[in-house]
């Protein structure tokens, strides 16, 4: 992801600050506290959270995140006078106060207007029944064809067509069949009309472009409740591509949605008191403690989860989060009692399978319980079932080539995680896509690579001590003692109490060859 703001530019992928298109010198953890602000602009970010993030919950003085606060303005050309960019909130926390925006604008597309059509009462009886639901509802509307040959002005209703079938495959989601919402064919839309009229919460519409050999599609979500773009994009290639165009803009779409639509119902339920939410809302905003991947986030994620199938005992997703929550402490060693959270994460995805299983999440949850045990081949069976309900699933894309990578499966663990990134690039796992990335060489005795793709994932915002000790033991394979040092120094700082044998508790290696030397790896770098 790329923020720009002012005449800055926060690179993400390349764990760059630029200036004018210089790079401004920074410090891991100034980089890191820096990104934190930016991508939570929207709120204030408390001294607890940036420890968690940045120090993994060490012990360490208040006079530490200061000076690295003081750092970031710097660089920014900024001071605790003025607080230009990082606003100091004196009991809350910090706040990234200026307006952060994607290098990639989101392109505003018309939608078409509704024609003068009375609901029937059968229409009418499952707006009362989608009401009376708390699940997100969308409606996709035949996209536009604004110009060009009309022997292509077919794309504009076979694009729609195609994204409701995938739509109608994610089982978190509503989404109005083409009968109803393929209705609405006029120049200018009322979104409040939309919504009313066919009980959805989301409208996904587009337009379509034929300019001499050139195809260009603008797609746009938007929420009926107050007309505000939710996410926009734009595809272009040639016509002759026209079919690859097309896989892409499906994939697009279905990931996009996957992030942008919980996100979005996570800040929506944030403006409601706790008291007052809930199960689906309760949930969303669960998951956006979850993807925090920290202890304080994950007992919140906990809460919230645990509110939500309080509410509603047969929501599955969240029971299987319940599960996610007690697998990462598990994974990451948040509790002293690991049988106990890994009997817990296995009983929460039982139960999610129990209610939906046909749940690519609820799939993806199940599989990841038998990493915690060590048995890669059940576990990959539950994450290509979850996959081959959701082919677009990236988490599930990128689980299943971890467990591929782990097995000794490098080709085929690289095939998957390069998926998986081309899918969902904003995704919050991406640092563990990364390192995953870095284990598929490993697995085939490419240590440079392994070295160039784990040092990637270590310097991601997010990234948890796990991954930066895959970084040390890579570049020690390769001979650089500098970096290899750096970053098992940086683990020590962060956890001192990591062993080899936690280490493989969370990596368990099938490869007994791969196994070997990170161990010597390890070994060598001092970790007992």
């Amino acid at each position: 992801m790329l923020y720009t703001f002012d005449q800055f530019e926060l690179d993400l992928a390349t764990v760059e600050l630029r200036a004018h298109g210089a790079v401004v010198g920074l410090e891991p953890q100034v980089f890191a506290l820096l990104a934190l602000l930016v991508e939570n602009g929207e709120r204030a970010v408390s001294k607890d959270e940036i420890i968690e993030k940045i120090w993994d919950g060490r012990v360490i003085s208040e006079a530490a995140v200061a000076s690295r606060v003081k750092t970031a303005r710097q660089a920014l050309g900024d001071d605790g006078k003025s607080q230009k960019y990082i606003k100091t909130l004196h009991g809350h926390g910090y706040r990234f106060v200026a307006k952060a925006r994607a290098a990639r604008a989101a392109v505003s597309a018309p939608l078409p207007a509704i024609e003068s059509c009375e609901p029937d009462p059968g229409l009418a009886d499952m707006v009362h029944r989608l009401d009376r639901m708390s699940r997100p509802s969308l409606a996709v509307l035949p996209f536009r064809y604004v110009a060009g040959d009309e022997r292509y002005a077919a794309l504009a209703s076979a694009l729609p067509d195609e994204l409701i079938t995938d739509l109608a495959r994610l089982r978190w989601l509503l989404v109005t069949a083409r009968g109803s919402s393929f209705r609405l064919r006029a120049p200018e839309a009322d979104f409040g009309d939309i919504g009313r009229l066919l009980g959805v919460r989301y409208c996904l519409s587009g337009t379509v472009e034929v300019a001499a050999d050139r195809l260009v599609v603008l797609v746009e979500l938007v929420d009926t409740s107050d007309g505000s773009v939710v996410w926009a994009d734009r595809f272009s290639g040639r016509i002759d591509d026209v079919h690859a165009m097309r896989e892409q803009i499906r994939s697009q779409v279905l990931m996009a949605l996957e992030i942008r639509i919980p996100f979005h119902e996570a800040s929506l339920a944030r403006l409601a008191a706790v008291e007052n939410l809930d199960a689906w809302s309760a949930y969303h905003l669960g998951l956006q403690h979850l993807y925090r991947f920290n202890r304080v986030d994950n007992g919140a994620a906990m809460n919230l989860f645990q509110r939500a199938v309080g509410l509603d005992a047969t929501f599955a997703r969240a029971n299987a989060g319940l599960s996610f929550v007690h697998f990462q402490s598990a994974f990451m060693h948040y509790t002293d009692d690991i049988p106990g959270a890994i009997a817990q994460a296995r009983r929460f995805a039982e139960r999610g399978l129990e209610l939906d299983p046909f749940d690519p999440f609820v799939n993806f949850t199940m599989g990841r319980t038998y990493w915690l045990e060590g048995d890669l081949d059940s576990s990959l069976s539950w994450l290509e079932r979850a996959t081959d309900i959701s082919p677009h699933y990236a988490q599930g894309i990128y689980a299943r080539a971890w467990t591929e990578a782990l097995s000794g499966k490098a080709l085929d663990g690289r095939e998957h995680v390069d998926l998986a990134m081309r899918l969902s690039p904003l995704d919050p796992l991406h640092y563990a896509m990364l390192a995953t990335r870095a284990l598929t060489h490993l697995a085939a005795n490419e240590d440079d690579q392994a070295a160039h793709w784990a040092e990637r994932g270590a310097r991601s915002p997010g990234a948890h001590v796990l991954i930066r000790v895959i970084a040390a033991a890579a570049h020690t394979l390769t001979g650089d003692t500098t970096r290899a040092a750096f970053w098992a120094d940086n683990v020590r700082q962060r956890n001192d109490g990591l062993t080899r044998e936690v280490f493989f508790q969370s990596f368990p290696m099938k490869s007994e060859p791969m196994r070997a030397r990170l161990d010597r790896a390890l070994g060598e770098l001092g970790f007992r």
